[in-house]
């Protein structure tokens, strides 16, 4: 259960209206901002190198899940924030403290889930940034980090 398999199973048997993408995620070279790995689906909805670019306007489902592995844990806090962004400006986004002292193990691992729902326009482009990519776990569950946009209403 709650695999990447799983919920793209589960999407493509949604009733949308039209649009939908669901994409693998990676850190990126020097920079906050993820990458859309070439796995998945993208249907009216273009996909490129770093964000999803609407092509229908209307009411979309945002959703990002991401995991992340602390090798060795810190006896200080680390805050992990999550941003989703619609045309270079954040739209929502979570924030997370990680690795405190009395939760400190040797690993520590974290799965993030995080959901938006917003109005669209033709040409909105919609990404995903990390203030610590570093900590994004692409080693043993590469797969389960996601982008994924739904539309679910054409109106606006």
């Amino acid at each position: 259960g709650n695999t990447f398999e799983d919920y793209l199973r589960i999407l493509q048997s949604v009733p949308d209206k039209g649009a939908a993408a669901y994409m693998r995620v990676s850190s990126s070279v020097n920079s906050s901002r993820l990458s859309l790995v070439e796995k998945g689906v993208c249907e009216a909805i273009q996909c490129r190198r770093q964000e999803l670019v609407i092509q229908e306007q209307g009411l979309y489902l945002i959703f990002c899940q991401l995991n992340f592995h602390f090798p060795k844990c810190s006896k200080s806090p680390i805050d992990l924030k999550i941003e989703l962004l619609v045309n270079d400006t954040v739209d929502r986004q979570a924030l997370s403290t990680m690795c405190t002292s009395e939760t400190c193990q040797d690993k520590t691992f974290k799965t993030l889930f995080h959901v938006h729902l917003t109005h669209l326009k033709v040409q909105d482009r919609i990404s995903v940034t990390l203030n610590h990519p570093e900590f994004l776990n692409e080693v043993s569950l590469p797969n389960e980090n996601v982008l994924g946009v739904l539309r679910y209403s054409d109106r606006v």
